[in-house]
């Protein structure tokens, strides 16, 4: 296979302006796929991605396309996600390309995760070709949306092109200019193997499958290869390229995206961006993985059944290669027994992950309210302490001050929804910073906000109170003092941790009363009074009593003297005392959910 003629490219885009299905008609164009299997989003292979019209996992597919100039070329497609949370896969991505599409909907224009990835994409050196893709829509106005294309990258606006992937208009002046303006893979063939390890999966006969970029060198299905972070050695079981199932091949050149099936059972042995290299005349160096990614979101995931403990780590372990943003470590709770404390880029992929733990691995699990890391600073002693869950919290004596994450966030809206925007921003005890006008009608409002604010419900205030059109993009602004405390949940005087949270004072006293309210509905009333506690230190803030279920103890007196009933009601008063001392009282999953649902109604 020529070198020369290999291009490799990914797509990148906001969300839902079309990236899989320009993706399927570049595959119907090069007859990768036949008409009889071909289908919707065809790349987007999880039930998950087909249900809610998002792309969840990156995925690479090779295909042959023959230019107008005769030549045949070997095109390597790499499809991202549009979604923020899902920004870690973009940038792995990128890793493999030299080229990547920029998709813009011709009916919203630039948006936010447009210009996120298009940055990821510039810093990786790569050639952007833009693409205004729906001009089919009544709505469409394509030559504005070029002009604001022009204004951001600099791409002349002529040089976008028009195309409607739904209707399959334009696509192969698509596959045109991929083959003229992107560059060719560099490489050497005669050198060590260096191949990046982008992204993986596990199958249960093939062991880890890395998906792969060979930089330097080759491969042949007969050579033993090592992986260079921790020299493990290992046989191929097969390698090939994605068309877009897996296609066995006898070998990978320099310049190729495709796979490698290590045959390796244990996860951890093989990483995403690690540096695979031959067991023969193996490479020197190992190439620049990527850099690792840091959890925003923090939720406890707990087993519903503790017996399932085991299953949840090794579903975790299976899941995290799978998707390398994801972090956990285990954790234990007086409440919930054993679980783990799992970290993430934010709350859309928190909910993925949930989901998908429960429909591929059958698993039950209970989730507590997400948090995110605080720095607290001990007193005398000026020690800096990290803390992702408010159980670890030192006692309000020992801490100097508490620190929490904030983001520097960009809201894409359009100028009508100012008043409302700046309501929520300001609502939410976030810091105006500044604007631009990026378009005729088009606004950026650029502002630091908490984390702690922003994970919860804050994405979907934004898209209901701009109707929609709001976008937004965030990235990390570093740590500040704040006067914060820690809200302990009390239920029948016990303090159950995974309730607990860490929130600014301001907000202890409404948020106790709210909690107490909702906690009051979900729990299931007992033979016994529950009292119901929010506390920040030795302060309660709010309560609320679970009443008792009553037995009628009298019913069997009909008239009689007072001192019987007397008598009865007093015995029926000390047993349900001594049931109170020694009574537990369930905690529903509902009760751990509700703690989400607090939002400023």
């Amino acid at each position: 296979m020529d070198q020369t003629k290999t291009r490799n490219f990914c797509i990148i885009a906001h969300i839902d302006h079309g990236k899989s299905t320009l993706a399927d008609r570049l595959l119907q164009q090069t007859d990768t796929v036949s008409d009889r299997d071909m289908q919707e989003q065809l790349l987007d292979s999880m039930d998950l991605e087909r249900e809610k019209g998002v792309t969840i996992k990156a995925s690479a597919v090779h295909m042959t396309y023959t230019a107008d100039d005769g030549e045949q070329y070997y095109l390597n497609l790499i499809d991202t996600p549009g979604h923020v949370d899902f920004g870690y896969e973009v940038s792995r991505a990128l890793q493999g390309c030299e080229g990547a599409i920029l998709v813009v909907d011709a009916t919203q224009g630039i948006e936010a995760q447009t210009l996120a990835n298009l940055y990821l994409a510039l810093e990786a050196d790569l050639e952007i070709i833009p693409v205004i893709n729906k001009i089919d829509l009544p709505a469409a106005q394509p030559e504005l949306v070029a002009e604001e294309v022009e204004s951001v990258i600099g791409i002349p606006a002529e040089d976008a092109i028009p195309i409607s992937a739904k209707m399959g208009t334009n696509i192969r002046a698509v596959l045109e200019a991929i083959v003229n303006q992107v560059p060719s893979p560099g490489g050497d063939p005669d050198k060590p193997l260096q191949a990046l390890v982008f992204d993986s999966h596990y199958d249960a006969y093939k062991g880890v499958i890395a998906y792969v970029r060979i930089f330097e060198g080759g491969l042949n299905r007969r050579n033993p290869i090592k992986i260079m972070s921790n020299g493990v050695i290992t046989d191929p079981i097969e390698i090939g390229f994605f068309m877009p199932g897996m296609v066995p091949q006898q070998t990978l050149a320099a310049g190729q995206v495709g796979y490698i099936a290590t045959g390796l059972k244990e996860v951890r042995e093989c990483r995403v961006g690690d540096t695979i290299t031959l067991k023969e005349g193996p490479a020197e160096e190992p190439l620049p993985g990527f850099l690792a990614v840091k959890p925003m979101v923090f939720a406890g995931f707990y087993p519903s059944n503790n017996e399932d403990y085991s299953e949840l780590r090794d579903a975790l372990d299976k899941l995290q290669l799978n998707d390398a943003a994801l972090m956990f470590e285990p954790e234990t709770s007086t409440a919930l027994s054993f679980g783990f404390r799992c970290g993430f880029l934010g709350m859309f992929h928190m909910e993925i992950i949930q989901e998908r733990l429960e429909r591929e691995y059958d698993l039950d699990i209970i989730a507590t309210a997400p948090s995110v890391r605080y720095e607290v600073v001990i007193r005398n002693t000026e020690e800096v302490v990290s803390i992702s869950s408010p159980a670890d919290l030192p006692e309000e004596g020992e801490i100097e001050e508490i620190r929490e994450p904030w983001m520097h966030v960009q809201v894409f809206t359009p100028e009508e929804y100012y008043g409302v925007l700046m309501e929520l921003i300001m609502k939410r005890r976030g810091e105006f910073v500044g604007q631009e006008y990026p378009a005729p009608g088009r606004i950026i409002f650029k502002f630091d906000i908490p984390l702690a604010e922003l994970i919860v419900d804050f994405y979907d205030k934004l898209k209901s109170v701009s109707r929609g059109y709001a976008s937004m993009d965030y990235d990390f602004a570093g740590y500040r003092s704040s006067d914060l405390v820690k809200l302990d949940v009390l239920v029948n005087k016990q303090p159950v941790d995974a309730l607990a949270m860490i929130i600014h004072r301001e907000a202890a006293y409404h948020r106790g009363q709210r909690l107490v309210t909702e906690l009051k509905n979900r729990i299931p009333r007992q033979m016994f009074e529950v009292p119901i506690q929010a506390s920040v230190g030795k302060r309660v803030v709010s309560r609320a009593n679970v009443k008792a279920l009553r037995k009628d103890v009298l019913a069997k007196c009909y008239g009689g003297d007072v001192s019987r009933k007397r008598k009865l009601l007093e015995k029926q008063k000390k047993g349900k005392k001594r049931m109170k001392m020694i009574g537990n009282v369930e905690v529903p999953q509902e009760a751990f959910m509700a703690v989400l649902k607090l939002n400023e109604d």
